[in-house]
């Protein structure tokens, strides 16, 4: 029995050896089976094993990936899920400012200052447009230590009508305007020495009042398609209370078109002038002016990524119809017109040079407007300005502060220079600008070096700055000095908003030192007296406004001029106003 069960287990581990080896041998499908588990499997802490975080790799081939594919079988899921509709978070946006067509504004400030202005303008069903402006300023002078009156007015009104297609738009301007000075500044040497008596005698028998007018009609139309691009014209008759008159049409067309990928455009310049004074400085005869100018002035320009130039000429041919002086003749001028820059480091840094010339007009209305206290008595003639060769570096030291720095070297022929007038105690002209109390016009041919920088910053929505400066150096000819051009220019201003209902800022700018004259022959002399060149001081003036919106209608403001009460003269004896003081309102409205 012993032996029996031993062979029986003998044969048994027998036969399970031999299954294993036909097993390992053998691939053959070993079918399936159903395993029924009755209860599920619950480890245990014992069960649990730590993974180590970094793995030691016993194989030798590690590094070879292998290729796996994955295959998704999809099939369709029911569901009764609904997702909500997303909403945006919410943006606090600022209140859209509406704008306005019209509006109205006046103030009103100690020395009798009044400003006011009035701008309506109206959109027709044809898309057509209409528009006026009307515009007044005015002061009852009170300036210290003038003996002669010193009020003054400044009064216009403008028109316009117009259109707006995409092809094309045109308008034309109508206008008018009053100007009323007196020439105040007088040399109180004149006077100082007379008595109360004579001294009434004197100043009473100067009237001193000057009253400017002038008229124009003007337009201009622009095309979208084709080669003419643009012109414009303009017309104004120009007079004053001395019967004097001047009359200037400037029409200015331009035509432009691609040939490749270069742009050609052609402008095209008529300026014609002719005036008349009714008598000179000395009441010895009239005088009489005349030009008629004609330019062209073709141009290319290249743009080729970071670089672009301009290239091109201007001719220009003068044609002295009324002697205006005694070098005016007929000649035909040929100035450069070429410019170009260069991207350097993308908009953070932008070179610029260029050499630019032109023949510029002088006109009575242009030096009137310049200098109010010219005499009706002055030589008119043109410009030659024969380049302007300018080299500069602009761009952004971060994305909110832009600067602009340029060097330049002009060269200009018969360049127009405001000087003193004479007082001659022989003079048999008797007007009221005839006592050494006006400008008039000399001409020289001046070289000027100058240089240009200009910093401009906008911290925030809320605040912006600006500093500029300029320096010029004057080389004359004839002239022994550069009359009334200042070698140095500083301005600066500052703008803010405190809240969204206040506002405020300031300006302020700095005038260097300029050079004129002063000729005096008086009877307490009898002999022609050489003239001495007076040296007037620099000056500042620092301006303030602070505003309060009080809707999107009404605002008041508030102005301060020449806050430092600086009695500064622009021009010889010419003092200006004190400390102004300015207190007004601004209504917008739509019809």
């Amino acid at each position: 029995m012993k032996i029996n069960f031993q062979y029986k287990i003998a044969i048994a581990i027998l036969l399970l050896g031999t299954q294993i080896t036909f097993a390992q041998k053998q691939d053959g499908d070993i079918g399936t089976e159903v395993v029924n588990v009755v209860k599920p499997y619950t480890p245990t802490i014992s069960d649990a094993f730590k993974v180590k975080e970094t793995p030691t790799l016993e194989d030798d081939d590690n590094s070879k990936k292998e290729n796996i594919q994955y295959n998704i079988f999809s099939f369709p899921v029911a569901s009764t899920f609904a997702p909500a509709k997303g909403k945006a978070a919410g943006v606090e946006n600022g209140a859209k400012e509406k704008l306005f067509n019209n509006y109205a504004t006046l103030a009103a400030g100690n020395y009798g200052n009044i400003n006011a202005e009035l701008f309506v303008t109206q959109t027709l069903e044809s898309g057509d447009y209409v528009g006026a402006m009307l515009r007044h300023l005015s002061s009852q002078g009170g300036i210290k230590n003038v003996e002669l009156d010193n009020k003054f007015s400044n009064s216009s009104l403008d028109l316009t009508y117009g259109s707006r297609t995409n092809k094309l738009a045109w308008n034309g301007d109508l206008g008018y305007q009053r100007q009323a000075y007196n020439w105040y500044g007088l040399n109180p040497i004149l006077y100082e020495g007379l008595t109360p008596t004579d001294k009434d005698l004197f100043l009473n028998g100067i009237n001193p009042k000057q009253t400017y007018q002038n008229i124009y009609l003007g337009g201009r139309l622009a095309m979208n398609e084709g080669v003419f691009k643009e012109a414009t014209f303009r017309f104004n008759h120009f007079s004053d209370a001395f019967s004097s008159g001047e009359n200037r049409f400037v029409a200015k067309p331009s035509l432009q078109f691609d040939v490749m990928d270069v742009k050609l455009k052609t402008d095209f310049v008529l300026d014609y002038i002719n005036g008349k004074f009714q008598k000179d400085y000395y009441d010895v005869a009239g005088l009489k002016y005349g030009y008629t100018n004609v330019g062209f002035k073709p141009s290319f320009q290249i743009n080729k990524d970071d670089f672009s130039v301009n290239v091109g000429v201007g001719i220009f041919y003068s044609m002295a119809t009324e002697i205006g002086t005694t070098s005016a003749k007929n000649k035909l001028f040929v100035y450069p017109n070429l410019t170009g820059s260069y991207k350097v480091v993308g908009d953070l840094m932008v070179a610029y040079a260029g050499a630019e010339g032109t023949l510029k007009q002088n006109s009575y209305q242009d030096f009137a407007q310049e200098n109010f206290f010219v005499s009706p008595t002055l030589a008119i003639a043109p410009t030659d300005q024969k380049f302007d060769v300018y080299v500069g570096l602009k761009g952004k030291l971060a994305n909110t502060i832009g600067y602009n720095i340029r060097g330049s070297v002009m060269n200009e022929d018969n360049k127009a220079l405001f000087k003193s007038n004479i007082y001659d105690f022989t003079n048999t002209n008797t007007s009221g600008y005839a006592n050494g109390n006006s400008f008039g016009v000399v001409y020289d041919n001046i070289k000027t070096v100058s240089f240009f920088g200009e910093l401009k910053a906008d911290f925030s929505k809320n605040v912006s700055f600006g500093i500029n400066g300029t320096f010029n150096s004057y080389t004359t000819k004839y002239e022994s000095q550069a009359w009334n051009l200042p070698g140095i220019k500083l301005g600066s201003t500052i703008d803010f908003n405190v809240t969204p209902k206040w506002y405020a800022g300031a300006n302020v700018f700095f005038v260097g030192e300029r050079k004129d004259t002063q000729h005096l022959i008086t009877t307490m002399t009898f002999v022609a007296t050489e003239p001495t060149i007076i040296t007037l001081n620099s000056y500042f003036d620092l301006n303030t406004h602070i505003g309060y919106k009080h809707n999107e209608r009404l605002t008041f403001f508030l102005k301060g001029n020449n806050l430092a009460n600086q009695n500064y003269q622009k021009w010889m004896n010419y003092p200006v106003q004190g400390l102004q003081v300015l207190l007004g309102a601004n209504y917008k409205f739509d019809f």
